[in-house]
């Protein structure tokens, strides 16, 4: 399958160093549409949306933004920890604006589980339904946040 300009321009910008160090794409060497495809089929199957996912991801973002990097409880077993570091980073799919480097950390203590996203993480699943590609250190399993942040769809 041949990428749209599009997804190349894209796919090039998630390259090592260009926009975050490591990049987006880790060890993964299936093409971006490739991954977004498959993305895309696990997610549905899930019974689950992207735009879901991203808002359940905001929301306890934003429960532990009054923490300043400490521990905020969520009831009834999460906690979350947000960090924040000066600067902003761009989009990689190209979209205007910036968004501000904040690591959010969510613990689900009744599982002992936790993961981690940013909030251009937030975004990329959003907009973009990309969860990053295998072996990227901000790879997102969707079944994965599906049981650490305690959301519905199918088992």
């Amino acid at each position: 399958m041949r990428e749209s300009v599009q997804l190349q321009e894209a796919q090039a910008r998630m390259a090592p160093g260009v926009i975050a160090r490591d990049g987006f794409m880790g060890s993964d060497r299936r093409s971006l549409s490739e991954i977004l495809a498959a993305d895309a089929a696990e997610v549905s199957r899930l019974g689950l949306t992207d735009a879901e996912i991203a808002a359940r991801m905001a929301e306890l973002r934003d429960a532990g933004y009054p923490g300043l990097g400490d521990p905020v409880e969520v009831p009834p077993h999460l906690e979350v920890r947000v960090e924040s570091e000066r600067g902003k980073l761009p989009c990689p799919f190209g979209d205007s604006g910036g968004h501000r480097k904040t690591l959010v950390t969510v613990r689900n203590k009744r599982l002992g589980r936790s993961v981690s996203f940013t909030d251009l993480s937030i975004h990329l699943v959003r907009e973009h339904g990309f969860y990053e590609g295998s072996g990227s250190a901000f790879r997102l399993e969707p079944s994965y946040l599906r049981e650490v942040l305690e959301m519905g769809g199918k088992p």
